[in-house]
């Protein structure tokens, strides 16, 4: 709570201080209110006095008016502050996430992610709302009643006030296990939205293979624990109205008792003891709306809790306090003794070295596992060497930003990225400023140009999430345009057409091929029909290069790319 004040609600604090005015008047007028049921007794209906009939009903509309007021004006700005704080939560959340390792991502499943920005988010929001405008609030009004009560008879107050102590103790018992609670349906609710888009991502498969009922059962059973654990949290909540209740009750009891005997004495009057009862009963439901507040506070901390714990992970790939931009036309690529490890303990590349020209294209071969899509993924940085060194034009990729490294290559990988937005903004995605001409030109090197006017709205057509309104050739043709545009010296291709018919396969590699020229670029590909032009051949097994070469030179060494080869002529046949 400490850290959200400090972080998130002090910027605000100059309309927290205006607020917390307001607050103060309405609980001072909440004060006044039992303070006239003296006057309203004693002089009204005991004395019937007339003179002050209509000077005391004055002053309780009076009362009621500046009220709604303060009430209206403490409650709007304390509720835009807290839709600010959690404006400022979600910005900085995305803000961490989108610059967090690729390695987080891997080790995290996407649910838990969105539900931060949902359901715990939608815990702190109430939390904040709740905190902010009802604790200042509540707690004044609890103050000024007490004045009240104490003004009117202090040794009453005394005797009664056992109430409010005891009720805190319980209601802090009772929120230490919501906490506990909360936490675990936190964790659970993740696990259903992860769920959720797994099965509705993968609805094709789920129908292909009639695995509707298993999805179903999943599915329900996480409901089921998730109805359990709510249940739970409502019966905790609702164990602090019986120990409440019953405490006022008894308080009551003992003032109608003192109070009494104090009347009957002639030590006070009627209205005395009416307005301390009117004092206490106004007390009474402060007390309880804190109570329940407390419930819905450790909801909310539970979730921050949640939030602090990725916004406190740092991302292990960053740029040195001294790294220069990274600047060149046509990059020499040299990997040096090159060596990584998984965080499970992996090793997947073995010391591995070679170099790319300036101009030319290697492409990495190998069986699955060999180590192929690790080494792209050290080249802009999605990872960090464990060992060795990867260089562009003699520079350290280490030694210079992030983005500047990045903003030299183009990525085409099969897993193509397809946002729901237009043709146009999809093709200009990672280029400010491109014009249409430029998105027109990079379409048709890409072989897109055609099939992108055949759509309803041509370049404004909204392509759907994951491009699902257009055909994995179409999609990857777009991914290359984007490259296209990107105009950058180095180029990455992940096996970007091993997803593909032969035709579409036929377009893309034609649109690679130009994509391809002038640039440096690194290869990998199942298929080793679209890299036997290459300018160099690299073979890997078990995280090293084994042989490397020319096409025409590795198939006359009869080695692993013979072998290799030779399986895909069989696969073919």
């Amino acid at each position: 709570m400490r850290r959200i004040l400090r972080q998130y609600v002090r910027p605000y604090v100059g309309t927290l201080a205006i607020a917390i005015v307001l607050m103060m008047i309405s609980a001072a007028m909440t004060g006044a209110m039992a303070k006239l049921m003296e006057p309203i007794i004693d002089k009204i209906f005991t004395q019937q006095r007339r003179d002050m009939l209509f000077p005391v009903a004055g002053m309780v509309l009076l009362v009621f008016v500046v009220r709604g007021l303060a009430t209206y004006g403490h409650t709007v700005m304390m509720n835009r502050m807290a839709q600010r704080c959690i404006a400022d939560m979600q910005r900085d959340m995305f803000a961490h996430l989108v610059y967090a390792d690729l390695a987080f991502f891997h080790g995290q499943q996407s649910g838990m992610l969105l539900s931060r920005f949902v359901s715990d988010v939608n815990h702190i929001r109430a939390a904040l709302n709740q905190s902010l405008t009802g604790l200042g609030k509540n707690v004044f009004t609890l103050l000024f009643l007490v004045g009240v009560m104490v003004y009117q008879d202090w040794k009453m107050t005394l005797v009664s006030i056992f109430a409010f102590p005891a009720a805190a103790y319980f209601v802090a018992r009772l929120g230490k296990k919501l906490r506990k609670v909360s936490t675990s349906t936190q964790v659970e609710t993740g696990q259903l939205t992860s769920m959720l888009g797994q099965a509705f991502q993968g609805s094709k498969h789920v129908k292909s293979y009639g695995m509707e009922e298993f999805e179903k059962g999943r599915i329900n059973s996480i409901i089921q624990r998730i109805l359990a654990l709510m249940n739970r949290t409502y019966r905790v909540s609702a164990t602090a109205t019986p120990i409440s209740e019953s405490l006022s009750g008894l308080a009551i009891v003992t003032i109608i008792v003192y109070g009494g005997m104090q009347v009957m004495a002639g030590q006070s009057t009627t209205g005395q003891l009416f307005s301390f009862i009117a004092a206490f009963l106004l007390a009474y439901e402060p007390m309880k709306r804190l109570a329940q507040l407390n419930n819905v506070m450790q909801m909310g901390l539970a979730s921050a809790d949640r939030m602090f714990q990725m916004l406190d992970s740092p991302p292990a790939i960053v740029d040195k306090p001294d790294a220069a931009p990274l600047s060149v036309a046509q990059p020499e690529m040299v990997f040096d003794d090159v060596r990584f490890t998984y965080a499970d303990g992996t090793e997947a590349l073995k010391g591995v070295s070679f170099t790319v020209p300036a101009g030319k294209t290697a492409a990495l071969v190998g069986e699955s596992g060999s180590g192929k899509s690790t080494i792209l993924n050290l080249i802009p940085r999605f990872y960090d060497v464990t060992g060795g060194a990867i260089c562009i034009d003699g520079i350290d990729i280490r030694d210079v930003t992030l983005q500047s490294l990045r903003k030299n290559m183009a990525l085409v990988s099969q897993e193509v990225a397809i946002f729901n937005d237009t043709v146009r903004d999809n093709i200009a995605y990672g280029t400010e400023g491109a014009t249409e001409d430029e998105i027109i030109a990079a379409a048709k090197s890409a072989a897109a140009h055609e099939f992108i006017l055949e759509l309803p709205q041509g370049y404004d057509t909204i392509v759907g999430e994951n491009g699902v309104k257009l055909s994995g050739g179409q999609r990857q043709r777009i991914s290359i345009a984007r490259a296209m545009l990107r105009n950058a010296p180095l180029l990455l291709l992940d096996e970007a057409t091993s997803a593909l018919d032969t035709q579409s396969e036929r377009l893309v590699q034609s649109a690679l091929d130009r994509l391809q020229e002038g640039r440096t670029t690194v290869v990998v590909a199942h298929r080793l029909s679209t890299i036997m032009d290459a300018d160099v051949i690299y073979v890997l097994s078990e995280g090293r290069i084994v042989e490397s070469g020319r096409h025409e030179e590795l198939l006359a060494a009869g080695g692993v790319y013979g072998r290799l080869y030779g399986n895909l002529l069989r696969e073919s046949a």
